[in-house]
């Protein structure tokens, strides 16, 4: 089904507005609150909202214990069922009629002719519904004015690309996410030394003291993102991390509305091999920051088990950003909840080299300088 929000007062289309968390419409500025729509349908024609499933707002699992270091621990099973991909519907748009062509991993996009923001509702109902969404709170506009001033920062980059005036096109994606809860347990043996040198009389004594060391550790990571999408470069979705989820939302799908938005590729299962080799390397990190003020350490036994407590279907707001520079297309991508920037920008080779030729010309002269207080025995 394709889900056009339409205005009660004037018939216009409504969209997301980043900037009051609402569905605004543009032509005679009638604002709606998208929380107090889930549950209900409007009489207007073509106008819709959208009911979740009890079970697609389930909260975060109630935690709980268990013996440590079981090796038969399991992690807990997901409760969502994968999508086919061997089919593909057609959809038309409800202001012109016009047809809409998507991939199979699109759920939100525009009309290409009219330009009426729609959501594809089938591909979000039921099993496929995520389960929670961080709104876009940074507007287009916004976005398009912070890139051009992180353009003008770069100490390396042409003058030319300072000036950020070929952005081809900037889009507001939801890229298809899962947040993570895991349990890390760690236990370490490690034999640990401390090296004392001191002197008496002629002789010079080292003295090293051997020490057994044990850790045992039990924490909790909440909410890890790991994204689901093919599309994205998984370094560059890393980087934009953190999220604030202070502004974590049950979703709901006027959310989408005026954004394009994706469903998941990979689904939790597929990503947990990937979380949990990140999570390890935080567990191990702690333990070390327990050991200090030891010469060396040995580690003579180390058992990390990461556990899976639960994962949600979360859809994140992203801009991209697509630059035109010298016959070449460089993407970045902006955190469209606290607008930060990742990206690799050109690299100007004429800065370089007269940055280069600074720091060494500066050397020289400092060389120079102190060469010169020396010899005059003022030093």
């Amino acid at each position: 089904m394709v889900i056009h929000y339409k205005c009660p007062n004037c018939g216009a289309d409504m969209a997301f507005d980043s900037k009051s968390g609402m569905l605004r419409c543009d032509s005679c500025g009638r604002t709606d609150n998208i929380e107090n729509m889930a549950g209900k349908k409007s009489t207007s024609p073509g106008t819709y909202t959208y009911e979740m499933d009890e079970e697609d707002k389930r909260a975060a699992a109630e935690s709980f214990d268990y013996d440590y270091a079981d090796p038969n621990d399991a992690d807990e099973p997901s409760h969502h069922s994968t999508f086919r991909e061997n089919e593909a519907n057609e959809y038309h748009c409800r202001n012109c009629g016009a047809v809409l062509i998507t991939d199979l991993q699109t759920t939100a996009t525009t009309c290409s002719f009219c330009g009426a923001g729609v959501v594809l509702s089938d591909r979000l109902t039921g099993n496929l519904a995520p389960a929670k969404v961080i709104p876009f709170t940074i507007s287009k506009e916004d976005a398009q004015e912070a890139f051009k001033k992180w353009c003008r920062k770069g100490l390396l980059t042409p003058k030319d690309f300072m000036t950020a005036d070929r952005i081809k096109n900037i889009t507001g994606l939801y890229v298809p996410f899962w947040l993570f809860d895991l349990n890390g347990k760690g236990e370490v043996e490690a034999t640990c030394t401390r090296v004392r040198r001191y002197t008496r009389g002629d002789w010079i004594y080292t003295e090293t003291k051997y020490y057994y060391v044990y850790r045992k550790v039990d924490l909790n990571y909440l909410r890890i993102p790991c994204d689901a999408s093919k599309k994205m470069d998984d370094t560059m979705m890393d980087k934009l991390e953190p999220y604030h989820y202070s502004n974590l939302k049950n979703f709901n799908l006027p959310y989408l509305a005026g954004y394009l938005a994706e469903k998941y590729d990979y689904d939790d299962n597929q990503l947990l091999p990937r979380v949990k080799n990140r999570v390890s390397s935080y567990v191990d990190s702690y333990i070390r920051s327990t050991i200090i003020g030891y010469s060396s350490v040995h580690y003579n036994r180390k058992n990390i088990n990461i556990r899976k407590k639960n994962a949600y279907y979360t859809l994140l707001p992203v801009w991209l950003v697509c630059y035109d520079y010298k016959q070449a297309e460089h993407n970045f991508a902006m955190n469209g909840q606290t607008g930060k920037i990742v990206g690799k920008p050109p690299i100007s080779m004429g800065k370089v080299a007269a940055w280069f030729t600074g720091i060494s010309g500066g050397t020289f002269i400092l060389l120079r300088i102190l060469t010169a207080l020396i010899g005059g025995g003022l030093l």
